[in-house]
């Protein structure tokens, strides 16, 4: 077999999970070197350093790759992630609903989501089938001290120091066999197909490469500048466009505890994410420059904070949420930032990085040099994950029943509504979401046209295959936003029984209040996190 060759232009996080994943699944982490991979990294690129959270399927890419979970998580200052916390996302008065990661659904047939629906919703849909947010509430590690001893594990994922993250797998790849270049990229030449050839650095390197990787963030050097992809705006569903973003160190502002879980907090024109790590937390205010200006902004997101912010730096992100019409094209494939963005309200920042890079390995060119078999099967699996995210995202806004700014009042309207979305919604007045709507998904006055870009004769239109959230996750949305609410009480009555929780559930939530640890305290007696003292507390405090 003659051996392949990869060149990954753009570090970052996007660059070096690509190269610690295909250096994982293509040479067996390292044990089987069939694939050259080399990493080009401008040292002239700032990188955009913020917290990020991820999703359980962090896990998967930890495992191929072969690092050690501990490991993982002392370098990259990482925390347990059970779930996401939406505040104020239906009313401006507080209330919240939690999106967690481990649910217990009865079988053989699941009648959670109709059983609730019937009830006087006395306790919220997620607490009926799932131990997590009250775990979240009480701050307590998905982790035991020893041994595990309550059955069914629960799920999690992480949230981390995105930068350290990929200086972690940049170290560790390093020394797996991926070479690193820092250099910048001055020149590309390319095939008389128009296929990429080689690119030539500042240092006067010829890099060549069967495959080429663009890693290099909203600038898609290769994919748009090079290879002329166009791009699909979001815009006109996901208004916002800017984020404001700002780290609060422990060592100043401590709240207490380690929350985990990540919390996003409705505000006036746009939501806040608040992401703890095991130093300092991350928030940032992600919103509409149509709604809001610059000064406004971060005072909100101060205000959010609360006092003694004035010396903590913050920093403006503005991006545009799409993707690009392709993902690979020719021999160029984007992963990260270069071939789309939606705004991480679910955490999908990283996992779509992530997403490239396993159906890159699972698409990978061993035996022939026409890829474009390959490359429309990924560009198809692309797309429909992609607007799977933009329906998900969209369903959180369009659902919202706050009227208390312009902002608020907008996403609600019909044309800031996916057609594909409103589809779903009137269908799931019909009957509950369930797993078999995500099977061949075509309801009425869902669109039969193609997406946009496509170039391969496929006239399929975009598809949701619930490959990342099923009908428990869009239930755990729409039922914590108040879907049906007013029908229900003219399908059942005002007076409907109490809302029953699973006993199982109960059961387990006594197990928990015994067996898990406090977050904080599971992360500095295993991985050493320092001990803090809340912001005002006496000297000599004691956790």
């Amino acid at each position: 077999m003659t051996k392949r060759k990869i060149l990954i232009v753009g570090g970052g996080s996007a660059g070096w999970m690509t190269a610690a994943y295909l250096n994982g699944a293509l040479n067996r982490r390292g044990e089987d070197h069939r694939v050259d991979i080399e990493l080009l990294e401008s040292p002239d690129t700032p990188r955009i350093s913020v917290g990020e959270a991820t999703i359980p399927s962090m896990r998967h890419l930890l495992a191929v790759v072969g690092v050690n979970e501990l490991d993982f998580m002392r370098a990259t200052e990482a925390t347990f992630k059970q779930s996401i916390k939406y505040v104020n996302w239906v009313h401006n008065d507080n209330s919240f609903y939690h999106h967690p990661f481990s649910s217990l659904r009865a079988q053989p047939i699941d009648y959670a989501g109709s059983d609730w629906l019937r009830s006087d919703r006395s306790v919220p849909f997620m607490e009926t089938c799932s131990i997590q947010p009250l775990v979240c509430e009480w701050g307590r590690a998905p982790q035991m001290f020893g041994e595990w001893r309550m059955g069914a594990r629960l799920n999690y994922a992480y949230q981390m120091n995105a930068q350290k993250f990929a200086d972690y797998l940049r170290d560790f790849s390093n020394a797996r066999g991926v070479r690193h270049i820092m250099a910048n990229m001055q020149q590309v030449e390319k095939h008389a197909n128009g296929d990429i050839r080689a690119v030539i650095t500042d240092q006067g390197e010829t890099l060549g490469a069967d495959l080429f990787i663009d890693c290099t963030g909203f600038r898609s050097l290769l994919l748009e500048q090079e290879m002329g992809v166009g791009f699909e705006d979001f815009g006109k569903y996901l208004l916002c466009d800017r984020a404001v973003t700002m780290h609060v160190p422990y060592e100043t502002h401590y709240p207490g505890m380690v929350r985990p879980y990540t919390t996003a907090t409705a505000l006036s024109n746009g939501w806040i994410w608040d992401i703890p790590m095991q130093s300092r937390r991350s928030i940032g205010y992600v919103h509409s420059s149509a709604f809001i200006d610059k000064e406004a902004a971060e005072k909100e997101m101060r205000a959010y904070q609360g006092n003694n912010t004035e010396n903590l730096p913050c920093r403006f992100i503005p991006f545009k949420a799409g993707r690009r019409h392709q993902q690979w094209q020719g021999n160029c494939v984007a992963i990260g930032l270069s071939g789309g963005f939606i705004e991480p309200l679910e955490s999908t920042g990283l996992y779509l990085s992530d997403l490239g890079a396993v159906l890159l390995a699972e698409h990978f060119p061993w035996h022939q040099d026409d890829m474009k078999p390959l490359a429309n099967r990924y560009n198809r699996l692309m797309t429909n994950r992609y607007y799977e995210i933009l329906d998900f995202i969209n369903m959180h806004y369009c659902m919202t029943k706050r009227t208390d700014t312009e902002f608020w009042r907008t996403v609600q309207q019909r044309e800031h509504i996916t057609d594909r979305l409103l589809a779903k919604l009137d269908f799931w007045r019909s009957k509950p979401p369930s797993m078999h709507d995500f099977q061949d998904q075509f309801f009425p006055g869902m669109p039969t046209a193609a997406a946009a870009g496509v170039d391969s004769g496929d006239t399929r239109p975009p598809i949701d295959t619930g490959g990342l959230w099923n009908h428990e996750s869009y239930e755990c949305i729409l039922y914590g936003m108040e879907f049906l609410q007013q029908e229900c009480d003219k399908w059942f009555g005002t007076g409907r029984p109490p809302t029953r929780v699973n006993p199982a559930i109960l059961q387990r939530l006594q197990m928990a209040r015994q067996m898990l640890p406090p977050h904080e305290l599971w992360l500095q007696r295993v991985l050493g996190m320092a001990e803090y003292r809340p912001a005002g507390t006496p000297a000599g405090w004691v956790v």
